[in-house]
């Protein structure tokens, strides 16, 4: 096992207090294992049958049609679940009817909403209407192109409750971005705001929503969410209707609100792929999987209870956004923020953090490092006593960062760094309420999902970096990909390198108590000299030194065909990247790794590019240094940043 330093470690009392603790006794004292996390794990992947009924029973899901079995076939791509089931995933996350609230909503322009799960429902059912009204059915695709608002969840479960299909995009990707996705799947219905804000501008959509609907003739119907102002001039929109207006036209009240019935596996959500080096997969999820997924995670590896408030940053364009809607079925509060978090300040989300009482609250290890290199101190800033779990995802958190937080933030907190994906709208490695939370790592792999670190043979490995696969089926696979009909898109991304074994394409390393050290994206990973190095290990280095904001690590194929590693820097306002800077950032990087490490390049750079769902683009960066194009830069937060790296080294 790596040289840890453990941070955090649960009392008894507080262990025997968690619904993680509460399922392993009933599982073990039924099946007859120890009541202890490795044989409750064991038993979740070699008993997947009996797993999986089981969560469904915990998530107290109310079928309109029993399932005849728990899992049929065999294999990754042969296994399905619940055949026979039927069932309504919106009927699930809106079952609680009641005055407690389902939804705050704040923006970074300072406005609130509260709902609650009454009115939640009730607006559901008048947008149910509304699009039953247009002939929205099962099976029709509905496109998202919103901001973080509550009309984007009503808009969803109305969707989902009848039986049609979700699919969002965040609103500061350009045209060609929702060309890209949306132009693939043929929406029916498009929901759009006349606008959003970030970082303290407003930003007018109405111009790029009417060249997207110019360029797909499936849309019939937009409707506009008012942002910017009371009652926008949509005029100038094809088919174009505001909110109130679509709503007002359905007729709907919440006892009218009818659930069409699916199967298990019902289309439910199709997520996008990043897209930055080529067209977007277009990831097709069904209902069943996910829903029992996200609330295995939510419930048991987050505690989440009614009694608790979630935030999680997050844009309707990333899934971290479908995670936290899918707390409405656990009745908890749901905490919805639009705009930067940083605007106007940092601080801001702790103030909020500390306003709404959070209990459990979701960021990336981005915004952990602006924390810290602001010199933050939230927990004495902010009176933080009802957080109680912390979770991060996006990319490795470095283990300066995980003694930030527990320095700076909460001492007694479970910190969850969390590693999953788009792929599977879930989590492969997650936190745990039970265990203990060493610096650098996560703490867990998510019951039921039989995860190893393979080397290159193929082989299970501990102690030692490997790919991330996972080696046996679990419900939240993706049913396919849109428009693949022989599946071979679907095969290719996921199971060419391990015959029926999914390779996630991260880089791993498992440890001798069970927890895991993700390296970096395994297809970003370098190999100067046949060594294979995981770019989060050189980050983790660099991103320790007060003088660098930010950094990107790519690799460059030389003639002879090794490969040159190429770091570059973003450097607090004012400094330069001298030579001693460069040999101070050398030797940080021997010390806290290796010399094979140390990059052939170090260069300074103004930014560093990200998806817009805060994911650094390593492989555009090595595009651009490659001399090679980069298409679809509408999925780029910042694609003004990539031209700096032509020609660069």
């Amino acid at each position: 096992m790596p040289n840890s330093t453990r941070l955090w470690q649960p009392t008894d009392e507080s262990i025997r207090a968690t619904q993680m603790y509460a399922f392993m006794t009933r599982a073990a004292e039924k099946y007859g294992f120890p009541v202890d996390w490795p044989s409750l794990h064991l038993w979740s992947v070699e008993h997947r049958d009996q797993f999986w009924q089981e969560m469904f029973d915990l998530a107290e899901i109310r079928p309109t049609r029993a399932a005849s079995s728990v899992e049929q076939g065999k294999g990754m791509l042969g296994t399905t679940w619940f055949d026979g089931l039927e069932f309504n995933f919106a009927a699930h996350l809106l079952r609680f009817n009641d005055d407690r609230v389902a939804i705050e909503a704040v923006d970074e322009l300072g406005r609130t909403r509260s709902i609650t799960y009454a009115e939640l429902r009730g607006r559901v059912a008048s947008f149910a209407a509304g699009l039953a009204r247009v002939g929205v059915g099962r099976g029709d695709r509905v496109g998202g192109y919103l901001p973080n608002v509550p009309e984007a969840v009503v808009a969803m479960l109305a969707v989902a409750s009848l039986g049609a299909v979700w699919s969002s995009c965040s609103p500061d990707f350009g045209v060609t971005g929702v060309l890209d996705r949306f132009g693939q799947i043929e929406p029916k219905v498009l929901v759009c705001a006349d606008g959003y804000s970030y970082n303290g501008k407003t930003i007018d959509s109405l111009e790029r929503v009417r060249g997207i609907v110019e360029k797909i003739p499936s849309i019939e119907r937009v409707v506009v969410v008012p942002f910017m102002e009371e009652e926008p001039d949509v005029s100038g929109v094809a088919h174009a209707v505001l909110w109130s207006q679509f709503c007002a036209a359905g007729d709907g009240g919440a006892d009218d609100l009818v659930f069409e019935s699916v199967p298990f596996d019902h289309p439910l959500y199709i997520m996008y792929s990043s897209g930055t080096t080529g067209v977007p997969k277009c990831i097709v999820h069904g209902a069943g999987g996910t829903l029992l997924q996200h609330i295995k995670e939510l419930v048991l590896h987050c505690d989440l209870t009614r009694d608790d408030t979630i935030l999680y940053f997050t844009t309707c364009g990333w899934m971290m956004w479908n995670w936290l809607v899918s707390s409405l079925g656990v009745g908890a509060t749901v905490v919805l923020y639009e705009g930067s978090p940083a605007h106007p300040s940092v601080d801001r989300l702790w103030s909020l953090a500390e306003r709404l009482g959070i209990t459990v609250f979701g960021t990336s290890p981005k915004f952990i490092a602006a924390c810290q290199k602001q010199g933050l101190q939230p927990g004495r800033q902010h009176n933080l006593s009802k957080l109680r779990a912390l979770l991060s995802t996006g990319s490795p958190l470095t283990d300066e960062n995980f003694h930030w937080v527990y320095d700076n933030v909460k001492r007694n907190l479970q910190l969850s760094s969390i590693c999953g994906g788009t792929d599977i709208i879930s989590c492969f490695i997650l936190g745990n309420p039970i265990l203990p939370v060493f610096a650098g790592e996560i703490q867990c792999v998510g019951l039921g999902m039989d995860v190893a670190a393979f080397d290159d043979k193929g082989n299970p490995v501990v102690g030692k970096k490997g790919e991330l696969v996972c080696r046996s089926p679990f419900p939240s696979q993706p049913i396919g990909f849109w428009d693949d009909s022989d599946g071979r898109k679907y095969r290719e991304a996921y199971f060419d390198v391990y015959p029926d074994t999914w390779r996630h394409g991260d880089f791993i390393e498992m440890t001798d108590c069970g927890g895991v050290i993700v390296h970096g994206r395994s297809d970003a990973t370098l190999n100067p000299g046949g060594v294979r190095i995981g770019t989060a290990e050189i980050y983790r280095q660099v991103e320790s030194l007060d003088e660098v904001v930010d950094s990107v690590v790519v690799g460059k194929q030389t003639e002879d065909a090794d490969v040159e590693v190429c770091l570059f820097v973003v450097l607090r306002d004012g400094l330069q990247l001298d030579e001693a800077l460069t040999a101070k950032i050398r030797t940080q990087i021997v010390e806290g790794t290796t010399k094979r490490h140390v990059p052939k390049h170090i260069k300074q750079v103004a930014a560093v590019p990200y998806t817009i769902s805060g994911k650094k683009v390593e492989l555009a960066v090595a595009r651009m240094i490659h001399g090679q194009d980069v298409p679809n830069r509408d999925a780029l937060a910042n694609p003004d940043a990539l031209e700096q790296y032509a020609g660069i080294v």
